[in-house]
């Protein structure tokens, strides 16, 4: 899902993307933000809109966190 906001004197480009870790959902949502700024400027914010998890056996294994990122494009 990619679309364009426009704020202040700014406009923004919002792309979707999952984060992932073994630690916890704080941590998906770090990495999925480090992961997008190496090839992304610009960043600006971030909003969760899923969560979701893999179980192993009895026990959380895998936790998901889905984000939408908006980054200012340049003029």
């Amino acid at each position: 899902m990619n679309q364009s906001v426009t704020g202040g004197n700014h406009s923004y480009k919002i792309i979707e993307v999952v984060g992932s870790s073994e630690k916890g959902s704080d941590d998906a949502i770090r990495n999925a933000i480090r992961e997008a700024g190496r090839t992304l400027n610009n960043l600006d914010w971030f909003e969760v809109v899923g969560q979701r998890g893999h179980i192993d056996g009895d026990k959380v294994a895998h936790f998901q966190v889905s984000l939408k990122l908006g980054f200012r494009i340049e003029s």
